[in-house]
C-alpha cells in the first residue's frame, strides 16, 4: 500500500506502508522524476535520499512543497505508523 499524503502540482507525495522502520521521509513522482527525502523533524530540515531524472528545477518544486507541508507529512507518517 502507498497511502498519498498530497498531490500538488502534478505532484504525488506518499510513503510505502512497510518502511516503518525507517526513519520519516516521503517519496515524490511526477511523470517520469521520482524522488524521496528524510525529514529530520527535529531540525524542520530535509535531506536528499535519492532522485531519478530531476531537473534542477523539479528538485527546487518538490522541496519547496516539502518544506511548505512539512508539518502535514510528519502528522501523516505518525498516524499511519502509529507513533
Amino acid at each position: 500500500m502507498m497511502p498519498t499524503v498530497l498531490f500538488i502540482y502534478g505532484w504525488r507525495l506518499f510513503f510505502y506502508s512497510n518502511e516503518s522502520t525507517e526513519p520519516i521521509h516521503i517519496h515524490a513522482e511526477k511523470g517520469g522524476m521520482e524522488c524521496k527525502y528524510w525529514l529530520l523533524a527535529e531540525d524542520v530540515e530535509i535531506r536528499e535520499a535519492f532522485s531519478h531524472n530531476l531537473t534542477p528545477s523539479a528538485k527546487r518544486e518538490v522541496k519547496k512543497i516539502i518544506y511548505k507541508h512539512f508539518d502535514l507529512i510528519i502528522e501523516s507518517w505518525n498516524s499511519h505508523f502509529k507513533k
